[in-house]
């Protein structure tokens, strides 16, 4: 795995330049300071922090307050934000800005978990078309110089898509750039993200860059999306689980090398070692919390490689850096990348659903005090879609 040098910035989110136009997207429980770390090791791009309230971040809870640090060598301090009330919304904002606590925020429209819709937020809350642009125009003002970005889906079903209208709010209220998941609410993770999407966002936005995101598994799909849909960059999410080292391969591959990691399981291990170091470091050396949190990355790691069951479910159950050092060492480090097996998508795809709404949701574009009252309990801390 081959570091990577950096060109000339391709793609300008306000006033921060990128060197590769990659961005990587914001998971829950995933994307905390220490995969963004790690990630970073292998490539170049922007590093989102995983989904925060901005309920829980106005009331500072001991979790949100942990979820906005950045170590050091962060350099680009992303964050992104959700939220239902546009007054808390531009609270957490102005706090971050006052605080010098970001130098980019973000907020997602993109949840498609039926907690949060049935609530009215994440990908239900464009239909509200005065909602979302309360939010949208007061995130922008109370962000100042700081770069607010928006990303969000196509929208909660086929029937009912919002993501064009949306984008035209965005750009108006002074957005520095749009991404788009390419499904809808309903499609969940399932199925395959529908790119002309992207390529009709591209076709209305015209005055800040459009990025895309949905099935991006490799480098090669990276370049793909963009030259067929025009976009100005893409958002990794799923792809990169497991795979820290796809952000070396989408470096390379935007700067016109050949670079592709073919790890070999010891290189894995190792990877996987360091995971758990940098996450016992987030975790202010907490070694039992950082490890069960490695836990849900076993199969994603070793997908495709020769890792018996029962070594498996050993990782899967480890409580200490030791116990991982000792179940690595019994793998064979020299087996070679087994190829396909350990590329293409990872993670659950789910099925198709109906999206959970609240009653009478879709029964108007715009926001009545029925549904207003809800809106509070949907700042749940869920996935960023």
């Amino acid at each position: 795995m081959t570091a990577v040098t950096a060109t000339p910035p391709t793609l300008q989110i306000g006033p921060i330049a990128l060197d590769v136009p990659v961005v990587l997207a914001p998971m829950a429980g995933i994307t905390n300071t220490a995969f963004r770390r790690l990630c970073r090791e292998y490539g170049a791009g922007l590093y989102v922090s995983e989904m925060i309230t901005s309920r829980a971040l106005v009331e500072r809870t001991p979790e949100s307050m942990r979820l906005i640090k950045h170590h050091e060598s962060e350099t680009t301090r992303s964050i992104q934000l959700y939220g239902v009330d546009p007054k808390t919304v531009a609270e957490a904002i102005t706090m971050l800005v006052a605080e010098d606590r970001a130098d980019h925020i973000d907020l997602n429209f993109g949840c498609p978990v039926p907690k949060v819709t049935r609530k009215g937020g994440g990908a239900a809350l464009p239909w509200k078309r005065d909602l979302f642009r309360d939010i949208v125009e007061g995130a922008v003002k109370a962000a100042g110089d700081i770069p607010l970005t928006i990303k969000m889906r196509k929208g909660i079903d086929d029937d009912h898509l919002t993501y064009l209208e949306a984008a035209r709010a965005a750009e108006g209220a002074g957005v520095a750039s749009i991404a788009l998941h390419a499904r809808t609410a309903a499609d969940f993770y399932s199925g395959h993200a529908d790119w002309s999407a992207i390529a009709k966002l591209k076709e209305t936005v015209s005055s800040v860059p459009v990025l895309g995101n949905g099935d991006i598994w490799s480098a090669e799909d990276a370049l793909r999306m963009v030259a067929e849909t025009g976009c100005d960059g893409v958002v990794v999410g799923r792809g990169c689980l497991g795979r820290p080292w796809l952000f070396g391969d989408l470096a390379a591959a935007f700067q016109g090398g050949a670079l592709k990691a073919q790890p070999s399981l010891g290189e894995v291990a190792r990877a996987y070692k360091r995971h758990a170091e940098l996450l016992i470091e987030f975790y202010d050396g907490e070694e039992n919390r950082a490890c069960r949190d490695m836990r849900k990355h076993v199969a994603w790691y070793f997908k495709g490689y020769p890792v018996g069951g029962e070594t498996r479910a050993a990782l899967a159950m480890s409580s200490s850096l030791q116990e991982i050092d000792d179940l690595i060492a019994t793998l064979d480090a020299d087996q070679p990348y087994p190829g396909r097996e350990a590329e293409g998508p990872r993670g659950r795809a789910g099925s198709p659903k109906n999206p959970s709404l609240p009653y009478g949701w879709l029964d108007s574009r715009e926001l009545g005090e029925a549904h207003r009252s809800q809106l509070n309990e949907a700042e749940l801390s869920n996935s960023g879609g």
